[in-house]
């Protein structure tokens, strides 16, 4: 790499970085621990993907997204999904109203999903017609309502809330959608010194204490710098047979074999180099090496790997698996 040019992306580098460590003092004053769900919220922002927070009420999911949105200055919705959601609650509709000269019309009001970030809360209670709805927005970037497109804002990102626990009343997101986010985030119990933090305030969180640190424009900045980062064709080969290696009939991995129903597919490929550039800009890493794929592998995955029965009667889970198919990658480069 060029003198001048090393010199320019050490500046971004540093600059990143100095950005990222503001967002994680002014989101510390809201939310405790749960740093690896933080870094991976935002590497999805500088990948410009949607992600899934997974995990048992009380561990923030809402607040995270919330003050997430306060620090990047952006227009913030949130939307509960219930049972009863219809598609026209979330992208909007079209109400008669009477113009100036006495002749009526119909006007299209703009419904929450016309934000920047959009907290779809409990994205599993809302039936397939809304979702349908939602995968649109997702892909497009897009609404059609009542016949006509309309564009969304950039930037514009879903984070979606899981609960493990209740299963009643709740619909499966289709494969389709599930493969739009680009990480299904397990959050985890904080640990002992980190719950004694968290019961020992006085009051509740209040996102209004949050400054702002990071603007559109500096996003977008960030986001183009991310997708120069270099990668190697022998790292995206390790990528692409990794993913390749998560699907029974291409693989020569007997658990594989054994416990996959279906495998990842090729936009898991994508997903793994655009995340782990930025996991590695985000370390301050110049290039992409082993060990920034291997951090994003597992949230990529444990939406896509589909497992059958037998990995559930044998007690094999997704992360198991991406173990087992890393080492025997890198054994058989």
């Amino acid at each position: 790499m060029e003198t001048g040019k090393l010199k320019d992306v050490s500046n971004k580098l540093e600059m990143l970085n100095d950005t990222y460590a503001n967002i994680k003092r002014e989101m510390g004053k809201c939310i405790i621990g749960q740093l690896q769900a933080l870094e991976l919220m935002v590497v999805s922002l500088l990948c410009e993907g949607h992600s899934i927070l997974h995990g048992v009420p009380g561990l923030a999911k809402t607040l995270m997204v919330s003050t997430l949105a306060k620090v990047f200055s952006a227009k913030f919705n949130r939307i509960q999904f219930t049972p009863d959601l219809m598609p026209s609650d979330i992208t909007g509709t079209e109400i008669i109203q009477e113009s100036s000269d006495g002749k009526r019309e119909f006007k299209f009001i703009t419904g929450p999903i016309f934000a920047n970030i959009i907290l779809a809360d409990e994205i599993n209670r809302t039936p397939p017609k809304t979702q349908s709805a939602l995968l649109e927005a997702m892909q497009e970037r897009a609404v059609t309502a009542y016949g006509n497109r309309y564009e969304l804002e950039y930037p514009f990102f879903v984070f979606a809330t899981q609960n493990p626990i209740e299963q009643e009343g709740t619909y499966n997101l289709p494969e389709a959608q599930l493969d739009r986010f680009l990480f299904n985030i397990e959050l985890e119990y904080p640990d002992i010194k980190e719950e004694v933090k968290i019961a020992s305030k006085k009051t509740f969180f209040n996102v209004k204490d949050v400054n702002v640190v990071l603007s559109k424009e500096e996003l977008k900045s960030y986001q183009s710098f991310i997708e120069d980062i270099p990668i190697s064709d022998e790292m995206i080969q390790y990528i692409v047979n990794i993913i390749s290696n998560t699907r029974a009939k291409s693989t020569n991995i007997n658990e594989v074999k054994k416990y996959v129903s279906y495998g990842a597919g090729p936009r898991a490929s994508q997903n793994v180099v655009i995340a782990s550039k930025a996991k590695a800009a985000l370390s301050g890493h110049y290039a992409v090496n082993k060990e920034d794929v291997k951090s994003v592998l597992y949230p990529i995955l444990n939406h896509r790997i589909i497992l059958n029965y037998s990995a559930y009667s044998d007690d094999v889970s997704v992360k198991d698996l991406i173990n087992i198919i890393s080492n025997y990658v890198e054994e058989n480069l």
